[in-house]
């Protein structure tokens, strides 16, 4: 559980910042910080339409860019609109995304909504974008590995086609986080200016019996 009072996680070459306030999404501009997460609470409104929506057999899957002035969120899910908290669903992405457009100064992003039955990004990579917000409405978050016990060169074609757990990419096994569910995440890749060889180490979640689904909230550069 992430302290009320905001604390940095400090590996050799980059740092994780850790708060309850949305506001320090900003730390995402110091040099040596490469990943942000803020932890939240949310209503038990939009908390039930979240796990009604993991309930339902038919797939969430929402991909656009978006110019957020215009767009209309309640249109996002619009097969869903039955369910309690649809609105409050709505409103919350639109929160998330007017967050990110004010930090970055961007008119237009990209949005992508998914629900997820399996592990799409299994093993600990770095994105080719600038910088990446990450949302688990419900469901296991997204895991993330701290520099200092992470072997860089372990990345990519460097497994030699080996699993995370035996490349040895991970030091220490007990330095994998995951990001709570409704946590913000801020996430810098490899095309953040001066940041190239020091993106934000992370995966996607093994999924388990008792959360066999969750829905994925990400936001990019439009």
């Amino acid at each position: 559980m992430v302290a009320s009072a905001q604390h940095l996680i400090t590996p050799l070459c980059s740092q994780a910042y850790l708060s309850d306030d949305v506001a320090d999404l900003a730390q995402i501009y110091q040099p040596g910080i490469n990943l942000c997460l803020i932890e939240r609470q949310v209503d038990n409104e939009l908390n039930s339409f979240v796990e009604h929506l993991l309930k339902l057999s038919n797939p969430v899957s929402f991909v656009e860019s978006i110019d957020f002035a215009s767009f209309d969120f309640f249109s996002l899910l619009p097969q869903t609109g039955y369910l309690p908290g649809y609105r409050e669903f709505c409103k919350d992405v639109a929160a998330l995304t007017a967050l990110y457009c004010d930090l970055f100064e961007l008119k237009r992003v990209g949005l992508r909504l998914n629900t997820l039955d399996h592990a799409m990004y299994p093993k600990f990579h770095v994105d080719s974008v600038t910088c990446r917000l990450v949302c688990t409405y419900g469901g296991v978050g997204t895991e993330w590995l701290e520099d200092a016990y992470a072997d860089r060169r372990k990345l990519g074609s460097g497994s030699g086609g080996l699993s995370d757990e035996l490349s040895g990419l991970i030091l220490d096994d007990n330095a994998i986080h995951k990001m709570p569910p409704y946590a913000i995440g801020l996430l810098k890749g490899r095309l953040w200016e001066g940041n190239e060889q020091h993106g934000a180490i992370h995966r996607s979640p093994m999924l388990t019996s008792n959360s066999p689904r969750r829905l994925l909230l990400t936001l990019d550069f439009g």
